[in-house]
């Protein structure tokens, strides 16, 4: 396995090399405009929140991940108020000498809580009396390169979207609506990807290394994939992908204490289905495939917009008993979304949207051999996704996140009893590009309950208003609140307690900028 790393490694650098005479080295060359070498941008976000949401273990103040209730410790009932603050810079350099054709980007994440700590060492923390917090996270440290046109190999630590658009030339809300809209994956990751991208049609290849572990063992998570897309109208694209991880960790590596992998401690806190393997050691591997497809996806091209993506996974585990490795697993589920718009009015936020949401789910867990629930990144980080772009806030994630990143449904396979459930939001802008509002509900139904519980997970409504001050600078206003189902009336899902937890709320003030 080590040996094909190395090969598929050394084909993409040579295929880059082997471009060379593309690259145009001549010191005489003249650079047809002049080259901005060096470029700073950064987003910066910062909110004042009162809800009833906290982690009752004081050690995660800093920052809690996943799913209402689930072992992250999040519960409702006592009231919050506090400030949060984000800033995310990036640092951008593109030397003349190469007349563009190599692009190292930085990105860095300096996030805290006000008042949380100072004088000490660890991220999510640093916005206390004195300050002067060892803080920064590194995001991303890559380098572009474009040996020809219409063609960048991206090598290093680099955002894994599962969208064919580069991420790095593509506004983050376009990924939001486009391909699986980062319901699968949505992180970051170190490896190679290449792509090739014509007016109509675009191709996206990639190697991942997730976890290396021990160098000199074969304890790897690794991920390969594939993605295609092509126009088939000027306002209709479709594409197809697949994406196959090899999983030889058997749990070791990952997020902090909790590792990483189908039986690991992560699962409980991401609110994914926990493999009951025990002790046993196992190695799995996951295929996923799948076809999305876009129609006037930003209401660009007419009033009527339409997107949808479906995903099987695929795949087997197998766990050694007495040192021998056997099947104990096979593995097929699948989801499928569609969002669905009209703009009756003159802008994008002149419109109303519906989106709904389906994923398989497993009634017996693997007691049976197979288990047909959803399987996503969230078994591999936290969070490994970021299913943002519904318009929930607490029944399904949203984006508005500095320190805590937490929803009742916070992974689509939902604990792997599945969900259908769905949005509809209502956007008015009152002044064109400068003040919008919106309106908007959601419910979920789980496909198979939880014992002691029923199948509704919940229902919620919301709402919005944002004005805009300045070009890319917003301020706005949030509040949603969800009744909870009676799928929170079983003790498994309920972090043990015999009793339906308080209905969750939420109301926030953020202004968020993007520097250019």
């Amino acid at each position: 396995m080590k040996t094909i790393k190395i090969l598929l490694s050394v084909l993409c650098i040579a295929s880059a090399i082997s471009a060379q005479n593309k690259w145009s080295f001549d010191q005489n060359a003249v650079p047809l405009k002049p080259i901005k070498e060096f470029q700073f941008l950064a987003y910066f976000i910062s909110q004042g929140i009162t809800n009833n949401i906290y982690a009752k273990n004081d050690l995660l103040k800093g920052q809690t991940v996943g799913r209402l209730f689930g072992a992250n410790t999040t519960n409702t009932g006592q009231s919050t108020l506090y400030f949060e603050q984000r800033l995310i810079p990036f640092i951008i350099y593109q030397p003349a000498l190469l007349n563009g054709k190599a692009i190292l980007r930085m990105s860095f994440e300096i996030d805290w809580t006000w008042g949380d700590a100072s004088y000490g060492a660890g991220g999510n923390f640093g916005g206390g009396f004195n300050a002067d917090q060892v803080n920064i996270q590194t995001q991303n440290i890559e380098l572009e390169l474009l040996p020809f046109k219409n063609f960048t190999i991206n090598i290093g630590m680099q955002r894994l979207f599962d969208t064919p658009y580069n991420p790095y030339r593509t506004f983050f809300s376009t990924m939001l609506q486009t391909g699986y809209r980062l319901a699968y994956w949505g992180s970051d990751a170190v490896g190679i990807s290449v792509r090739y991208d014509l007016d109509f049609h675009r191709f996206k290849a990639g190697y991942y290394q997730l976890w290396e572990n021990n160098i000199n063992q074969n304890d790897d998570v690794t991920l390969w994939e594939a993605v295609y897309e092509m126009n088939i109208t000027k306002d209709w694209t479709q594409g197809i992908s697949a994406w196959y991880l090899y999983d030889r960790a058997n749990g070791e590596g990952g997020v902090s204490i909790l590792g990483q992998g189908l039986n690991s401690n992560l699962t409980d806190y991401n609110g994914v289905f926990r493999f009951p393997f025990g002790a046993n050691p196992y190695r799995a591997d996951i295929f996923w495939v799948g076809t999305f497809g876009n129609y006037n996806p930003e209401f660009l091209l007419g009033r009527y917009s339409l997107n949808m993506f479906f995903v099987s996974n695929l795949g087997s585990v197998q766990t050694a008993i007495a040192g021998e490795y056997k099947n104990a697993v096979d593995l097929f589920g699948f989801s499928g979304n569609l969002r669905a718009g009209y703009k009756y009015g003159q802008t994008p936020h002149d419109a109303v949207i519906i989106d709904v949401t389906y994923a398989s789910g497993d009634e017996n867990g693997i007691d049976d051999g197979k288990y047909t629930g959803v399987l996503t990144s969230n078994y591999y980080g936290s969070p490994g996704n970021a299913f943002i772009g519904t318009g929930s806030y607490l029944l399904y994630p949203h984006g508005n996140v500095v320190n805590r990143f937490y929803a009742a449904i916070s992974d689509l396979g939902n604990i792997g009893y599945g969900q259908i459930g769905g949005t509809i939001n209502f956007w008015k802008s009152l002044t064109p590009n400068k003040l919008d509002v919106k309106i908007g509900a959601a419910y979920a139904r789980s496909i198979y309950n939880p014992e002691g519980g029923g199948n509704s997970v919940g229902a919620e409504i919301n709402g919005m208003i944002s004005f805009k001050p300045a070009v890319f600078m917003n301020i706005e206003l949030h509040a949603a609140f969800m009744w909870l189902g009676d799928f929170y009336d079983s003790p498994l899902v309920n972090s043990g307690v015999t009793v339906r937890p308080v209905n969750p709320y939420t109301f926030f003030v953020v202004f968020k900028w993007l520097l250019f």
